[in-house]
C-alpha cells in the first residue's frame, strides 16, 4: 500500500536472499574461474560489514552528537583515501595522504553544502542526513580520485623522456605537466558523466529507489537524487582537480624538474 514504507525483511529472507549468489558460484564453476573461494569470502564480509553498520548507524543516529558524527566522517574519509590509492598501479610517499585530503576537502563541503544551503537540515549536524550523502559521495569520488591519480602517475612514468626534455628546452614545469594533468582528470570524471548520462533510463539510483521503497511521493525521490548527482559530480570533478595538483606539487619541484623517481610500482 502506498506510503506504508518498505515491507521488513528479517533473517529468514537474507538466506533465502544468500542462494542468489549460487548462480555467480555456478558461473565461477562452468567456466573454471577458480572464484569460489573469493566469492564466499567477499559474500561473507559484505554480510557481516553491513550488518555492523546497521548496527553502528543506529546508535549513531539516536546519539545525534557532533562529535560522534565527525568520528565517523573521519573513519568513513580515511577508509575511502586508503582504497583510491590501493585501487592504483602506481603510488608515492604521501600518496594516501593527499587523496585523504583531498577526499576530506571536496566531501565535506559539498556534503555540508547540500545539507546545509539546499535541504536545510537542522540540526546542520544530523547524521541521518549527512552521513548517508557523504556516503554516497565518497563511494563515487573516490572512483574518479582512483583513476586520476594512476592515469597521471602513469603518465608522467611512461612520458618521462618526453616530460623531462620539454623542461630541458626551456618549458616550465607547468608546460610540461598539463596535457598529463588535463588527461588524468578528463579520465576521472568519465564515470560520473556515463552514470549522469544514462540514470533515469538505465539505472534507478539507490537513494532513489530506497526513497521510493519507503513510500515516498516518486517525483520527490526524483528531486532528491538531481541534488545527490549533482553533488556527486561536483565532488568528483574537484576531487580529480585536487589529486591532480597534489601529485603536481610532489613531483615537480621548484626548480623545475620531474621527481620521477619517487614513483613506485605496486606489485600484486
Amino acid at each position: 500500500m502506498p506510503g506504508s514504507g518498505a515491507l521488513p525483511l528479517g533473517y529468514f529472507e537474507l538466506g533465502v536472499a544468500a542462494l542468489l549468489v549460487l548462480c555467480a558460484g555456478f558461473v565461477s564453476v562452468f567456466f573454471r574461474l577458480k572464484l569460489e573461494q573469493k566469492l564466499a569470502v567477499a559474500s561473507l564480509r559484505t554480510v557481516v560489514q553491513l550488518l555492523l553498520v546497521g548496527y553502528v548507524l543506529a546508535w549513531v543516529f539516536r546519539i545525534d552528537s557532533p562529535w560522534v558524527l565527525f568520528g565517523v566522517l573521519g573513519i568513513m574519509t580515511a577508509a575511502a583515501g586508503r582504497a583510491a590509492v590501493a585501487r592504483s598501479s602506481r603510488r608515492f610517499a604521501g600518496a594516501e595522504l593527499g587523496a585523504f585530503a583531498t577526499l576530506v576537502l571536496t566531501g565535506l563541503v559539498t556534503t555540508f553544502t547540500v545539507t546545509g544551503v539546499i535541504i536545510g537540515v537542522q540540526p546542520w549536524y544530523h547524521a541521518q542526513y549527512v552521513i548517508p550523502l557523504l556516503g554516497m559521495v565518497l563511494g563515487n569520488s573516490l572512483t574518479g580520485v582512483s583513476l586520476a591519480l594512476d592515469g597521471l602517475l602513469a603518465d608522467l612514468d611512461e612520458q618521462r623522456d618526453r616530460v623531462e626534455m620539454e623542461l630541458a628546452l626551456g618549458a616550465s614545469r607547468w608546460e610540461a605537466a598539463r596535457d598529463p594533468l588535463r588527461e588524468s582528470v578528463r579520465r576521472g570524471m568519465i564515470p560520473i558523466l556515463n552514470s549522469m548520462t544514462v540514470v533515469g533510463i538505465v539505472s534507478l539510483p539507490g537513494m532513489m529507489t530506497g526513497q521510493i521503497l519507503q513510500g515516498a511521493d516518486p517525483l520527490q525521490a526524483v528531486k532528491y537524487q538531481i541534488v545527490v548527482m549533482f553533488m556527486i559530480a561536483a565532488a568528483t570533478s574537484l576531487g580529480c582537480m585536487g589529486v591532480t595538483l597534489f601529485v603536481f606539487t610532489r613531483l615537480f619541484n621548484e626548480r623545475h624538474q620531474l621527481r620521477a623517481e619517487r614513483i613506485e610500482q605496486v606489485r600484486n
